[in-house]
């Protein structure tokens, strides 16, 4: 009976020492109410561990009442165990033990988006589309992405079994991989496309992607760039400080990259640009953004906007125009919090609204064919895991709808297919036809240019 109350004024102890400092900075009023609804959560807190049917450890109530805080109060306040803080220092940086795979979750498959060139799952033969389907021998068909990250990332050396689902094929592939350090790629597909005109694509904001940016744009300079087209289509953003660094890579100094205000004036900030380079600062440029660009990527298409250093075209924007800070607490835990909204520099919010463009171009896909692969996929998702489930993967008599175990793709099919890379990238940007309408714009704005100043 001690021991299961003994614990309860530490508990209540630690709730102290974190709202200790908050309530320093609330008037009366909000304080005293405060107070009053502490004294009923210590009273909730105290009930639950004497009364559960078994008796619950302080830490994990605390831990699930500070989730439940956070939680509370928007989509990206959120309560960061020790675990989940190290995770997200880890994605920061962009450096990890792991295979070198962007995954995501589409028709209820986890499927690969993309292998990283040169790291351990480029090396062994996976492809753009496979779908997989078990991890070691867990199979993946009510798996989270985070959890699937997180059983796929690992220290560098050791090793992870996979088994892919390849549509072109209908075949089921196992893959042995080892892990290794993985620098993410941030700056992707730096290149002419054509008529001088230079392509750089932006996909985060890391620790290291202004500096990789920076050297993106002094090489499509040095091949004789003279017009930009910046991709940030998909970009979710990232560190806020990064955004900014890579936004005044293209306005003079003195002019208003960003403001931000919170509820304390000691959060409200405007930032200026201290380029005193011109390299890029008179550069036509055309952004292009769509649904999936957000945060970071954001400031940056609303910066060139406002100050009209580039011409935003494509889709309506994702919205979201807050600010997150990262609060570490004593135990290694920590607390991402909302602290602010940020601002373009005419003073739009474009929280919630996102940033319209100039020249609004909707994205084409191709059309799916009937009977394709795709398509069968969709339909037979639960029994290509049913069939796994039951009979296998290494029994190649009884594979989903006539599909077949393979090894993986042996190394000498990726080193051709990393030789074609770079070609494949440009003919795959110059048929996309946001990209085609970016063209026709930098190539319009040349021929004004010389009209106007023969």
């Amino acid at each position: 009976m001690f021991k299961r109350f003994s614990v309860i004024p530490l508990s209540i102890l630690l709730l102290a020492i974190l709202i200790g400092p908050a309530i320093c900075q609330i008037d009366q009023k909000a304080k005293d109410d405060l107070y009053q609804q502490v004294e009923l959560f210590s009273y909730a807190l105290t009930t639950v561990q004497s009364e559960y049917a078994e008796e619950p450890a302080a830490k994990d109530l605390i831990y699930g009442s500070l989730k439940g805080m956070l939680a509370s109060l928007d989509p990206h306040s959120q309560f960061l165990s020790p675990d989940d803080y190290k995770e997200l220092k880890t994605e920061t940086e962009g450096k990890f033990g792991g295979l070198g795979i962007e995954i995501s979750v589409r028709d209820g498959l986890l499927t690969v988006i993309t292998p990283l060139e040169d790291t351990p799952a480029w090396k062994v033969g996976l492809k753009p589309g496979d779908k997989i389907v078990k991890i070691e021998d867990e199979l993946t068909r009510d798996m989270t992405l985070d959890d699937a990250v997180k059983k796929l990332r690992g220290k560098p050396g050791t090793d992870v079994n996979i088994t892919i689902l390849r549509e072109s094929e209908f075949k089921i592939h196992e893959f042995k991989i080892t892990r290794e350090i993985i620098h993410v790629q941030d700056v992707k597909d730096p290149m002419i496309l054509e008529d001088t005109i230079g392509y750089v694509r932006l996909a985060e904001f890391r620790e290291d992607s202004a500096k990789d940016f920076h050297k993106a744009l002094m090489q499509i300079k040095d091949q004789g760039a003279d017009s930009l087209i910046l991709d940030l289509r998909n970009n979710p953003g990232g560190l806020l400080n990064v955004a900014i660094d890579i936004t005044q890579e293209f306005l003079p100094e003195g002019m208003v990259v960003v403001s931000t205000k919170g509820r304390h004036p000691s959060l409200n900030t405007e930032t200026k640009s201290t380029n005193k380079s011109t390299d890029f600062t008179t550069l036509p440029i055309v952004v292009l953004i769509n649904e999936g660009s957000a945060s970071g990527s954001e400031i940056l298409a609303g910066a060139l906007k406002d100050n009209k250093r580039a011409i935003i075209l494509g889709e309506k924007s994702f919205g979201k125009g807050s600010v997150q800070s990262v609060v570490p607490l004593p135990d290694g835990s920590a607390l991402r919090l909302t602290t602010s909204k940020y601002f373009t520099p005419s003073g739009v919010s474009i929280h919630n609204v996102g940033i319209i463009p100039d020249i609004v171009v909707a994205k084409i896909f191709k059309d799916e064919t009937e009977g394709s692969p795709e398509k069968s996929l969709k339909e037979n998702v639960d029994k290509i895991f049913n069939n796994i489930e039951e009979n296998g993967a290494q029994e190649k008599s009884k594979e989903p709808e006539g599909a077949t175990v393979q090894e993986g793709d042996k190394p000498a099919e990726t080193k051709e297919a990393k030789e074609v890379k770079e070609p494949e990238a440009k003919k795959k940007l110059l048929e996309d036809n946001q990209v085609q309408s970016a063209i026709s714009v930098l190539k319009g704005i040349k021929v004004y240019t010389k009209l106007k100043n023969p």
